[in-house]
């Protein structure tokens, strides 16, 4: 590729609006915050707010940035396949008085993680010059077994162009193929239009292998992993994988993306990440065409109580045109002395391209288990590719007046895991949703609208 073409490649992060149902029902084992706070009160309103504020502040620093909209939910034709029958409010409460864990879980706005939806390959890796994309199963936990299907729907209403985009089935959802997207997955590279060396994080080896974690669950495995390799045709030469250390997953970090963050030849990551990790760095530095930047986080300055709670590696880390980085981070890092100190004179005073820390309140994202990092899915594109795209998904002024404007029209400002089962809770989101794609202009992709 020629130098002009290299630098008419951008990475896109496309963000994960919450959805109208967000909510605090704990439903996610292994995920501290989450479970921390199930039973209390939110504010979907406001989630959707801080989230669009993020995004559009990224917009205005010259960071390219898109949108993806959230599920369908309550997911009332789950509820329907568990046995629930009669009118839409006559499910919700029977599921509310028989089973409230089901409806909690088909009511989660666990969507707006994008860096769950799916794994990409960016067309400079790919044998045939396109984007791949392979939505995740989730099928480690049932709320979010519920999702790729239409986020499967999502990903081609608007990557639909088949001369630039390639869609892969879903694997198998069993505990064999257990797979969580791009939340255990980093691209390292040179310059974005270069190519890439794939790293991919796991949990355990489903047939046999090495450690498993003890207190929590592994929620990808090698298995998963090489088969998202090679549908996408990456090759031996352009992956690597690695075992993320079970004892890390054991005090909460139940994705990759809790323990490190990587951005072009920059791998930030905690001492605990991996299992090996002198191997994984040497194998990404035999496999990577320019120098790996690694920035290693010791131990003893971050603990993995901090880390988790402060979410300093489910960082957003972005490129600069001069080269240097900047890290987007929860505000409850500036919460922890040591993250902060760390930040200040380990990250931002080292030998390393970080030069710049923003803090962004995403309190109500946070308080489910998600940071900065998990609402965004990153695609790498090039000039060709992102005219390509269908649909109004790329975020401008307009866009963002008009999201925000949707939001304060049909987001209630207050959420109990009891209202759930209020039906016109569910015609709220329903009829939002219908609007939402009507604004973003991506067609029909839910579930009620597709029959």
């Amino acid at each position: 590729m020629s130098a002009s073409a290299i630098n008419n490649v951008q990475e896109v992060n496309f963000d994960g609006l919450v959805g109208p149902t967000h909510n605090y029902s704990g439903l996610a084992v292994g995920n501290v915050a989450s479970m921390s706070h199930g039973g209390l009160v939110s504010n979907p309103k406001e989630g959707a707010l801080q989230g669009l504020l993020k995004m559009k502040s990224l917009m205005d620093a010259g960071y390219a940035q898109g949108v993806l909209p959230p599920q369908q939910r309550p997911d009332i034709g789950a509820l329907r396949d568990l046995g629930f029958s009669g009118s839409n409010s006559e499910v919700l409460a029977r599921a509310a008085k028989e089973a409230p864990q089901l409806l909690r879980a088909v009511c989660s706005a666990s969507s707006m993680w994008t860096a769950n939806a799916g794994t990409i390959t960016p067309s400079i890796d790919a044998l045939d010059s396109r984007v791949h994309f392979t939505p995740a199963n989730l099928q480690s936990s049932f709320h979010r077994y519920l999702e790729p299907q239409t986020t499967g729907h999502v990903l081609q209403a608007i990557f639909r162009d088949e001369q630039h985009f390639a869609h892969h089935p879903v694997l198998p959802a069993t505990p064999a193929f257990s797979d969580e997207g791009a939340a255990n997955h980093t691209r390292l590279c040179g310059e974005y239009g270069e190519p890439g060396v794939h790293l991919f994080v796991y949990g355990r080896q489903a047939f046999g292998g090495e450690r498993a974690p003890q207190r929590y669950p592994a929620r990808q495995t090698l298995e998963a992993s090489q088969a998202v390799a090679r549908q996408h045709g990456l090759t031996e030469a352009q992956t690597v994988f690695a075992q993320q250390h079970p004892d890390a997953i054991d005090a909460g970090v139940f994705h990759n993306d809790v323990i490190a963050v990587g951005n072009g030849p920059v791998l930030l990551y905690h001492e605990m990440a991996f299992l090996d990790e002198e191997g994984t760095l040497d194998e990404l530095r035999a496999k990577m065409s320019t120098p790996l930047i690694p920035v290693r986080v010791p131990l003893e300055a971050v603990s993995m109580e901090d880390a988790v709670a402060s979410y300093l590696f489910n960082s957003q880390l972005l490129t600069n045109p001069d080269g240097t980085m900047t890290l987007v981070v929860p505000g409850e890092c500036q919460e922890r002395e040591a993250v902060w100190s760390t930040i200040q004179n380990h990250l931002l005073a080292g030998n390393n391209p970080i030069s710049e820390v923003i803090v962004k309140d995403v309190k109500q994202s946070m308080r489910n288990g998600g940071g900065p990092a998990c609402l965004r899915l990153r695609v790498v594109l090039t000039d060709a590719e992102r005219a390509a795209l269908t649909g109004r998904v790329l975020l401008t002024d307009a866009l963002y007046d008009d999201l925000t404007a949707w939001v304060n029209r049909y987001y209630r400002d207050w959420l109990a895991p009891d209202d759930l089962a209020d039906p016109l809770l569910a015609e709220e989101s329903l009829t939002a949703l219908d609007e939402l794609t009507q604004l973003l202009k991506i067609g029909s992709v839910y579930p009620f609208q597709l029959g």
